[in-house]
C-alpha cells in the first residue's frame, strides 16, 4: 500500500482491495469512536487495542513508512518524474490499467445503470485532470487541505492519493518534505490527513457498505478518465517560477509525436502490469 501511495494514479485502497486486507482495514478505521475513547479513559489499553486492531494498524503503519522513505530517499521518484517522465509515467500507467482491470473483475451485479456510472465517473475524471490549475499555493492551509483530500482519496480503492497530490500540483512538494523531515509541510499535512479521515472516512465507508457496486464503477470510472493525465508520452512546458522550474502545460500526442523511445515505454508499461498481476496472483494463493 505505501508503494502504490507514493506512485500517481495508483492506489492504496486498490492494493488493500487486491491484498484481502479492504474490509480489515475499513474495520479498524472505523474503531476509532466513542467505544474506543471510553476504554482508554477507564484504563483499558488492552481492550482499546482489540478494539482498533491495533496490531493491523501499526504493522500497516510501519509498512506504508518504510516505503514512503524508500521511494523518496533512496529511489527519489518525485525528481524521476521530472527527469525521466516517459518510463515513470510509462510504469504508472501500466500499474493504474491493470488495477482498473483487476477492480472490475470485483463488481457485483453489475448492470445498464452501473455502466452509466462508469461511463459518468470516466467523464469526471477526465474534466478534473483538465481543469485542476498548474499551479497552487504553498500556504499552511492549502497543504492541509491537501492532506485531507489526498487521504481520502487514499482509502478509496480505484482513487490515489499522490494523483490528487500531481492534480493538486504538491506531490513533489509534499514528497520533498517527507525525504527531508521538513516539519514545516509534514505538520499541516498530517494534521490534514488526520481531519480529512475522521470526518470522511465513515461516511465513505457507509456509502461503500450501501451502494458498493455503483461506487465502485464511478470509482473505476474516474480512474479511467485519469488515465488521460498519466499517458507517458506528453508535450509539457516549463516555466521559471520563484528560482524552481515548474510544469505549466502537458498535453498528451502520440507516441511517434513525442521523440521518445517506444520499446522502452512499453517495456515499463508491461512491467506496471506485471506487478499488480503478481499481488493479486500471491493474494489468491493466501486466500485459498
Amino acid at each position: 500500500m505505501g508503494a502504490a501511495d507514493v506512485v500517481p494514479g495508483v492506489s492504496g485502497g486498490t492494493m488493500a482491495f487486491i491484498l484481502g486486507i479492504y474490509e480489515r482495514l475499513l474495520s479498524a478505521v472505523r474503531s476509532f469512536d466513542i467505544v474506543l475513547l471510553t476504554l482508554l479513559l477507564r484504563g483499558e489499553p488492552r481492550a482499546a487495542a482489540r478494539h482498533a486492531d491495533l496490531g493491523f494498524l501499526v504493522a500497516l503503519g510501519l509498512g506504508i513508512g518504510s516505503a514512503l522513505l524508500f521511494f523518496t530517499r533512496i529511489v527519489p521518484l518525485p525528481r524521476l518524474i521530472h527527469t525521466d517522465p516517459v518510463p515513470v509515467f510509462s510504469l504508472f500507467f501500466g500499474l493504474v490499467s491493470a488495477s482498473i482491470v483487476t477492480l472490475l473483475r470485483h463488481l457485483d451485479g453489475f448492470n445498464s445503470r452501473h455502466a452509466g456510472l462508469l461511463v459518468a465517473g470516466a467523464a469526471l475524471g477526465f474534466i478534473i485532470v483538465n481543469l485542476v490549475p498548474m499551479e497552487t499555493p504553498e500556504t499552511l492551509p492549502f497543504v492541509a487541505l491537501s492532506g485531507a483530500l489526498a487521504v481520502m482519496a487514499m482509502i478509496l480503492p480505484g482513487v490515489s492519493g499522490s494523483f490528487v497530490l500531481l492534480m493538486l500540483r504538491k506531490y513533489g512538494y509534499v514528497f520533498d518534505a517527507i525525504g527531508k523531515f521538513d516539519l514545516s509541510v509534514l505538520i499541516p499535512f498530517a494534521g490534514g490527513a488526520a481531519l480529512g479521515l475522521a470526518l470522511f472516512s465513515r461516511l465513505l465507508v457507509w456509502l461503500l457498505g450501501r451502494f458498493r457496486t455503483a461506487m465502485l464503477a464511478t470509482i473505476i470510472g474516474v480512474l479511467i478518465g485519469s488515465l488521460w493525465m498519466i499517458w507517458p508520452f506528453q508535450e509539457r512546458a516549463y516555466e521559471i517560477v520563484r528560482g524552481k522550474e515548474r510544469l505549466v502545460a502537458s498535453a498528451p500526442v502520440l507516441p511517434w509525436g513525442a521523440g521518445e523511445p517506444l520499446g522502452t515505454a512499453l517495456l515499463w508499461a508491461l512491467a506496471g502490469v506485471a506487478a499488480v498481476l503478481v499481488v493479486e496472483l500471491l493474494a489468491r494463493r493466501r486466500s485459498v
